[in-house]
């Protein structure tokens, strides 16, 4: 298929780069266009001017930015992807953003005759390079079998979860898990070495029973080691956690555990540690000790 997409950081990059690799026609647009241009060099696709000329011809148009904001203007804005993309044609997007904007943008797209699906991923940096990231998906059936070939270029898991604003709702709850599992890991790790006990005992013990998560697996070592740098930062993850608590207000769930963490993951961003990775929570109760 001939695809576009827009924004090339830390996920899109390598996402986009699979399409390539998956012999499919691809132009890029991003901000910064000296990265659009070392990735054309890398994957030997296009580089477009705005993201209305990636869009254009395209018939797959993805979308990996930063926030609401970011989602409105690469889409919505005078050179947005709506602007150039043609009659038929699919909008993924893929940044963690609200509900709310995901079904501002299936409307506006519907009345240019484009198609939508809001497509929040996990799997992080890890899960974008390696191409094993899960896809959490809102929109039409139709449009979601059409588009889901494409999307399993970069994916190992790809689920329909409902209508539009679905994926992202998801997401959110995808967020809320996360920062619970590491908020007690982190809790854990820090009582083993107050406890005196050796937590490379500890983990290789408990790992195998009711208190195994990915997180255990693969960040108590660095987590031990005060090592922070691996992955999705605390800033992004403050972002999402403020969209899930807003999206909580509007729907009545009662999320005091994610509240409080979040709080915590502000005073992580006080140390200075905003570019740090999640699994820095436990910098805040050695601080305190």
């Amino acid at each position: 298929m001939h695809t576009a997409f827009i924004g090339l950081g830390v996920m899109g990059y390598p996402m986009a780069g699979f399409l390539a690799r998956a012999g499919h026609e691809t132009v890029v647009y991003n901000r910064t266009g000296a990265r659009a241009e070392r990735w054309c060099e890398e994957y030997g696709g296009a580089r477009a001017a705005s993201p209305a000329g990636a869009a254009e011809g395209a018939d797959v148009i993805f979308c990996c930015v930063g926030n609401d904001d970011d989602v409105r203007e690469v889409l919505l804005g005078d050179n947005g992807a709506l602007a150039g993309a043609s009659e038929g044609s699919i909008v993924v997007d893929h940044t963690t953003a609200s509900a709310t904007v995901a079904r501002e943008i299936a409307a506006r797209a519907q009345e240019r005759g484009v198609r939508f699906l809001d497509a929040p991923v996990s799997g992080g940096q890890a899960g974008a390079e390696s191409g094993q990231l899960t896809v959490m998906v809102g929109g039409e059936p139709g449009v979601f079998e059409c588009a889901a070939p494409v999307i399993d270029c970069y994916a190992k898991a790809i689920t329909l979860i409902g209508p539009t604003g679905s994926g992202q709702l998801a997401k959110m709850v995808n967020q809320i898990c996360i920062a619970g599992i590491v908020q007690g890991l982190s809790e854990g790790l820090h009582f083993a070495q107050c406890a005196g006990l050796d937590p490379a005992i500890v983990i290789d013990s408990i790992s195998k029973g009711a208190a195994q998560s990915w997180q255990m697996e693969n960040r108590w070592q660095t987590m031990v080691r005060g090592e922070f740098d691996f992955g999705f930062a605390v800033d992004w993850m403050r972002k999402d956690l403020a969209i899930a608590l807003a999206e909580a207000r509007e729907n009545g769930a009662q999320l005091e555990l994610t509240e409080l963490i979040d709080g915590f993951y502000a005073e992580v961003q006080a140390m200075g540690g905003n570019r740090w990775d999640t699994s820095s929570l436990i910098a805040r109760l050695r601080k305190a000790t």
